[in-house]
């Protein structure tokens, strides 16, 4: 079989999946942009991340199911700041950078956003153009975890959290320990949403040092 027929066979069968995906369905249904949003309110749900007021940034935003749901989460008086490299769709209440997360000019402009004031959360659902090559994805991911691991040091404030997406595989334990040393508590979330063959995972650090 040859490499092309494999993967329009994929693909064919992913799209089979994800058609017949509940939280897709039910994603639909509720006028939600992804069915990635169920993975963040299952999280808020048990952990209350979201409060009225905070100051929140969304790396890897696109399309933007999460910047829905936390965005009625931290009203009255909160602050969403988005960035994606992708396209976004205007949603009310939300700030969009569109740019390369990788790039020194992208991450200034964030930081002019953000005009000095601490964060209180950030929310990382980044990934990589994924190459179906494991190790090559695998570091990929962990290299935007770690991008915004040092956001989330410098830009968070005292008492802050971050909840980053990851991919088990290399560099994930010295990830975990270098969030154990900049953070108090450390938890591994797997949101019911997250399919079961997918590698991803979610650390939430919080109350950072």
């Amino acid at each position: 079989m040859s490499w092309t027929t494999r993967q329009k066979k994929k693909s064919k069968a992913w799209m089979h999946e994800h058609v017949n995906d509940p939280y897709v369905q039910q994603a639909q249904k509720e006028g939600w942009r992804a069915r990635a949003v169920f993975k963040l309110a299952e999280i808020d749900e048990k952990d209350k991340l979201l409060k009225p007021g905070m100051v929140v940034v969304d790396l890897g935003a696109t399309p933007g199911s999460w910047c829905q749901y936390a965005v009625k989460r931290i009203q009255p008086g909160g602050r969403l700041i988005a960035l994606d490299l992708l396209d976004f769709e205007p949603l009310a209440g939300v700030e969009f950078i569109q740019g390369d997360f990788r790039e020194d000019a992208v991450l200034e402009r964030l930081n002019s956003a953000l005009a000095g004031r601490p964060v209180d959360l950030v929310l990382s659902d980044m990934a990589p153009n994924m190459t179906g090559i494991a190790a090559t994805d695998s570091a990929q991911v962990m290299y935007l975890a770690e991008l915004t691991l040092d956001f989330a040091r410098q830009n968070l404030k005292p008492g802050g959290d971050l909840l980053v997406k990851v991919f088990q595989g290399a560099g994930f334990m010295e990830l975990r320990q270098a969030l154990q040393a900049a953070f108090e508590t450390l938890a591994t979330r797997k949101p019911a949403a997250s399919r079961d063959r997918s590698a991803e995972l979610y650390l939430l650090a919080r109350k950072k040092r």
